[in-house]
């Protein structure tokens, strides 16, 4: 067949006479075979050629040839698409919170974190080490908190320089508790746990236990704890719990909400 101008139309390759777009073969496109008709949703990929699925479920193999599909009508080139890098998963803290790369830690803000001693402390750097150093948040053992009273005098808390104390057995009507009612400075925020120790807020599962070996009234706790377990000395046990330790999925919820807690209070904006 011959047009006015002398040209056969069907004469050559027809499929390079222009431009055909490459179109992705993502799942669920629905594209048409052009040579047979077969329209259906791509499904995959085997051995080079795209997968299509019909309206029926019947599927057939098809080559990633040029300008072999059509797309809403319109001549494509399928082309495999290219895979692409799985995003990074999110990097968590010990605590839960979500890790900041490249950021050093601040300078030491005048608020402080009270715990009642060094075991209270190393658990606390365990679990939220990251997240105070970022804070600029500096935790400070006590030697208990008998004179808790005197050492918030001595401090003098303000509204840019706040304290946040975290307490061992603050249950009501413990010697704790008295204590804590002592204190009544707005600038500076006790809270606690229920545990006798802080030994105990470790989940005992995770040291190997079934349960926190309960130990009469009157005996020293942390000795009592090492008998019954069979450890001759609680440095021993120690660092046995403190080497269970990983997270705060480790712990009891009490000490986690204690904690934040005080991590909020300390570091409010003046």
């Amino acid at each position: 067949m011959l047009d006015m101008y002398g040209e056969d139309v069907l004469s050559g390759n027809w499929r390079r006479r222009k431009v055909i777009p490459e179109v992705d073969a993502e799942p669920d496109l629905v594209v048409e075979d052009v040579d047979s008709g077969f329209c259906g949703a791509v499904v995959g990929f085997e051995l080079g050629a795209v997968v299509l699925e019909d309206r029926r479920g019947k599927r057939r193999n098809f080559p990633l040839e040029p300008a072999a599909f059509l797309l809403e009508g319109q001549v494509v080139t399928l082309r495999r698409p290219v895979a692409r890098p799985a995003a990074p998963a999110r990097q968590r803290t010990a605590s839960g919170s979500v890790a900041v790369a490249g950021v050093r830690a601040q300078v030491a803000k005048a608020s402080r974190i009270w715990v009642e001693g060094v075991h209270d402390a190393a658990l606390v750097e365990r679990i939220w080490g990251d997240d105070l150093r970022i804070e600029g948040v500096v935790v400070e053992p006590l030697d208990g908190i008998d004179d808790l009273a005197g050492a918030v005098r001595e401090f003098r808390p303000a509204r840019e320089r706040r304290v946040g104390v975290l307490v061992d057995h603050l249950v009501a009507g413990s010697k704790e508790s008295r204590i804590v009612a002592a204190v009544t400075d707005p600038n500076v925020l006790i809270t606690g746990h229920p545990y006798i120790d802080v030994w105990q807020a470790v989940k005992p599962e995770r040291v190997g236990l079934k349960a926190w070996p309960v130990i009469p009234p009157g005996q020293p706790w942390k000795e009592g704890v090492c008998r019954a377990v069979g450890i001759a000395e609680p440095y021993e046990m120690w660092r046995r719990i403190l080497g269970s330790v990983n997270s705060y999925k480790d712990v009891e919820t009490p000490l986690i909400n204690a904690m934040e807690r005080l991590i909020d209070f300390v570091t409010e904006p003046s």
